[in-house]
């Protein structure tokens, strides 16, 4: 049975991609399965396709076996597609300084839509296009790239609630099945229900992330180790 390493620590993202594997002669390690401790690569690409290359060729060469990484974020195009790479630490302007190493997931969420919205506040909803963008990079052991996949999740964001013109269906925060900007995002085609709104099931069969890792699944099944 081949082995392929999830850069992860994240256990459910592990059990997601085992579950989806089912059946096939790939096993899936995370991090924390395996009892070597690894640098963490620094995240410095322009692109998420430069930092899920990052991870991935950094963590196959640390631990000596394939290893699987994705990159992630928000696209929004009447920001210029801000705020992209550094969707996670967009309040903070993508650092990692020490307020907000101090604050929780949770607390940088709220700042991350706090910021989103308040550049949007001039846009109307028709021009709040957006995506969710996933990319997926599988490295052997030797740093080649041997796969990659990409998932896109349409929709826009929604008005803040407190808007003079947000109706109940556009109306955002809502929904708690999720976390980033899931809350504020509408999902497309109908801009009626946000991320945070649908079920897991739902949500994986159409989201960027559910996209990249169907696709990347079906090269590894035509791979060899």
């Amino acid at each position: 049975m081949s082995t392929i390493v999830l850069a992860t620590q994240n256990p459910g993202k592990v059990a997601e991609l085992r579950a989806l594997l089912g059946g096939s002669q790939i096993h899936i390690l995370g991090l924390g399965d395996i009892e070597d401790s690894f640098p963490e690569p620094e995240e410095n690409g322009d692109t998420f396709l430069d930092n899920a290359t990052i991870k991935a060729v950094a963590y196959a060469k640390a631990t000596g076996r394939p290893c699987l990484a994705d990159d992630s974020g928000l696209v929004i195009d009447a920001l210029g597609g801000r705020p992209g790479v550094i969707s996670s630490h967009y309040a903070f302007d993508g650092e990692i300084d020490e307020q907000a190493a101090r604050l929780s997931r949770q607390q940088r969420d709220v700042r991350n839509i706090d910021r989103v919205l308040a550049e949007l506040d001039e846009f109307e909803p028709e021009e709040r296009t957006a995506r969710f963008v996933c990319v997926m990079v599988l490295a052997d052991s030797d740093g080649s790239i041997l796969a990659t996949s990409e998932g896109k999740f349409e929709g826009r964001i929604g008005l803040p609630i407190d808007h003079p013109h947000a109706t109940p269906s556009d109306s955002v925060p809502r929904g708690s099945n999720g976390f980033g900007y899931d809350p504020i995002f509408l999902v497309g085609p109908d801009f009626i229900q946000t991320s945070a709104e649908l079920d897991s099931k739902a949500k994986n069969a159409i989201s960027h992330r559910g996209q990249a890792v169907r696709d990347m699944i079906e090269q590894i099944k035509t791979l060899s180790f």
